[in-house]
């Protein structure tokens, strides 16, 4: 039908595409901070403030947030389809 728009997402799947994406982020970002600490890179050492060391530590904290973001993001895509943009 000319004109026609298609429906906005509901709300159950607005949740699960925000629920899914601040996992994915929060699981990822995990993921940095623990292979920052298998390297023996801490973002938190006390006393060190921005050393190289740390700011390597938060760069694969950032990293890892962001891959895990476009895991959530692909995982959401392959079982609901791209969200509608707007």
């Amino acid at each position: 039908m000319p004109g026609h728009e298609p429906a906005p997402p509901s709300t159950a799947r607005l949740l699960v595409q925000g629920l899914s994406n601040a996992v994915g982020f929060f699981l990822g970002a995990l993921l940095g901070r623990y292979l920052g600490l298998a390297f023996g890179l801490d973002a938190f050492e006390a006393g060190s403030g921005y050393s190289a060391r740390a700011l390597i530590a938060i760069a694969l904290i950032g990293l890892g947030g962001g891959a895990g973001l476009q895991a959530a993001r692909l995982w959401y895509t392959r079982r609901y389809g791209a969200p509608e943009e707007e």
